[in-house]
């Protein structure tokens, strides 16, 4: 398994017979990288997962599913804004179930944090169902967790107890979710990771700008940490 960070919450995840995009904000991206563009990105694409809809989290995902045919998976009230716009190619779901999509099964979990679009430029807020964390199972690979945004819960021990995730993508800059010192302890806590990659850090000047604090409240278990800059990949086995 490849995973690749586009920078905020943007990832890739590359596994034998499926290449899946997590919230690809990528046009208007401060950290995206200037050497890739949305066409390279988005090249062989087979699915799009959206962790909730917060336009840092949508960005490209409808031009994207519409110019390759990606198959869009997020919970029921966003699939259908998106289907709105032009996506046809929906698979909606919710927290409480499996997707099998062939070479790999998606679950959302909870998030504590908020899902809705100001697209509309009037100020009005459109509500786009609740926001999760995704759970993404591939045969004969790690179980990832990519949180989305979110704060710590307790029910993250029954997250870990259910699909017992190795790789985490922890959401650490503060404000809108997790801080570095919250995340750490809920890593610690909740988890057994095997790979820890920390985002939604550095993106805009009012979000933490680095991972000091992750870093040092996991205390021994920093050295499961892969840090990426934007555009960095990670393997993980």
């Amino acid at each position: 398994m490849k995973l690749t960070w586009y920078g905020h919450s943007a990832f890739k995840i590359s596994i034998k017979g499926a290449s899946i995009l997590i919230d690809p904000f990528l046009t208007g991206n401060p950290s995206f990288p200037a050497d890739m563009s949305v066409d390279l990105v988005s090249e062989g694409v087979t699915h799009v997962l959206l962790t909730h809809g917060h336009d840092d989290h949508v960005g490209d995902a409808a031009a994207i599913c519409k110019k390759t045919g990606a198959q869009l998976t997020a919970d029921y009230e966003l699939c259908l804004w998106l289907q709105a716009q032009g996506v046809s190619n929906i698979n909606p779901m919710n927290s409480g179930g499996f997707l099998d999509l062939g070479p790999f099964k998606v679950a959302m979990t909870t998030a504590h944090h908020s899902s809705s679009s100001q697209s509309k430029g009037n100020g009005e807020a459109i509500y786009l169902g609740q926001p999760h964390g995704l759970i993404v199972d591939a045969p004969n690979e790690p179980v990832v967790y990519h949180m989305g945004d979110t704060d710590i819960f307790g029910d993250m021990a029954l997250i870990n107890e259910l699909f017992a995730p190795k790789v985490g993508i922890v959401p650490i800059g503060d404000r809108f979710t997790m801080g570095g010192k919250v995340a750490a302890l809920a890593c610690n806590r909740f988890f057994d990771f095997e790979t820890i990659i920390p985002c939604h850090f550095g993106t805009f000047p009012i979000l933490d700008q680095n991972a000091d604090t992750f870093i040092g409240g996991l205390g021994e278990r920093a050295s499961r940490i892969q840090l990426l800059a934007p555009g960095d990949e990670a393997t993980c086995n």
